[in-house]
């Protein structure tokens, strides 16, 4: 632990982390090593592969993947005792601008590079560039808490008329009308949007720019752009806020829905209303297009789908790391572990954590990309 601790603190004196909000994910923490057994929804160490990994492997980004880091530390920990791995859930935006300024080896983000940040990236990725690797789906719930109400149907329309402030009552005439047999209240509407950059706020506004384009006129982006409404950082924060405030509702990924936080099913015309569950955003995941070019695998995602039962509010979460020009110093560890969570013992927790696992078809791609990085 002291040669944990030692080496901690040379890379916070680098400003690599802060130590406030970080989640630091080290080999030496509480997990039970002696017995070899692994943690619930975690994978058993001995299917994991350290190919002489070692130091430290710095991430920040996506909130939205840190229970699927979690879990996936538990075991890579065991396994591979001599890496110090540490990922800070900031938001995708915050894990982008550390990538891009050399200051982490990898990072989450719930969007794909835009194509000024990968020209950026080269800046970092001496003779190459950051690449999108689609490792963790899922879908984005509707999270709400209306006293006295246990199901609640919505809509694209209703929706975004909610998140900007059109609609402010729980008992307005178009919620009434998708829920006729809902006792709704006459209590304020408390929306609930994330303070920092994050992607899944653009995932999230993607599908209501394209489910219910009349109702959103926002350009999208990590950036909350609609007027009013509450805030509260990272998917934690507004989880919480919806634990603790009666009439509220937000965007969260279904991990976070737990605890007691109820989620709305998503009217999309296509039959009978969608539940947030993992199987339903596999479906809509599996339509996906591979739009990224070389080694970059971004996806292109149809958010305004009909298939019946097909959950469209979905979100990929990447992992960003150079196609080429990987530092020496991370790049065996950085390999080792994304052999690890792309492959089918670290997809295998993802389901039981509230996330998809990624289609095998786009799976196996991932996996041939990540042997190629050097």
């Amino acid at each position: 632990m002291k040669l944990q601790r030692k080496n901690r603190l040379r890379a916070l004196s680098f400003g690599a982390l802060a130590v406030s909000g970080a989640l630091a994910l080290t080999a030496c923490g509480s997990d039970d090593t002696s017995t070899g057994t692994s943690a619930p929804g975690s994978a058993k160490a001995g299917n994991i592969k350290c190919d002489d990994a070692k130091g430290q492997l710095l991430g920040i980004g996506s909130s939205a993947q840190a229970n699927a880091i979690d879990a996936w530390r538990q075991a890579y920990a065991q396994a591979c005792s001599d890496v110090q791995l540490n990922y800070k859930p900031d938001g995708s935006g915050a894990g982008v601008t550390a990538f891009n300024q050399g200051q982490v080896a990898f990072a989450g983000s719930d969007s794909a590079l835009k194509p000024e940040e990968i020209a950026a990236s080269k800046k970092v990725c001496k003779g190459g560039q950051g690449i999108d690797l689609p490792m963790v789906g899922g879908p984005i719930a509707v999270a709400f808490n209306v006293q006295g109400v246990d199901n609640l149907t919505l809509d694209a329309k209703t929706l975004a008329q909610i998140f900007d402030s059109k609609i402010t009552k729980w008992n307005d005439a178009a919620i009434k009308k998708l829920n006729p047999d809902a006792k709704l209240p006459s209590t304020k509407i408390q929306a609930f949007h994330r303070s920092d950059e994050s992607g899944t706020t653009d995932n999230f506004t993607k599908y209501l720019k394209s489910a219910a384009p009349a109702d959103w006129k926002y350009e999208g982006g990590k950036a909350w752009q609609a007027k009013g409404g509450q805030s509260a950082q990272g998917s934690s924060g507004l989880a919480q806020q919806v634990k603790q405030t009666d009439g509220a509702i937000t965007y969260v990924e279904l991990s976070y829905a737990k605890d007691g936080v109820k989620t709305v099913d998503i009217d999309t015309r296509a039959g009978e209303p969608v539940k947030a569950t993992t199987e339903n955003a596999s479906k809509a995941i599996a339509d996906a297009k591979v739009v990224g070019t070389g080694k970059d695998l971004a996806l292109e995602l149809n958010y305004a789908t009909k298939a019946a039962g097909a959950y469209p509010i979905t979100l990929v979460t990447y992992e960003i790391v150079c196609d080429k020009g990987n530092k020496a110093e991370t790049l065996a560890a950085t390999k080792s572990f994304l052999n690890y969570t792309s492959s089918d013992e670290g997809q295998a927790v993802l389901a039981d954590l509230g996330y998809a696992p990624i289609p095998t078809e786009i799976n196996k791609k991932v996996r041939e990309t990540v042997a190629s990085i050097s």
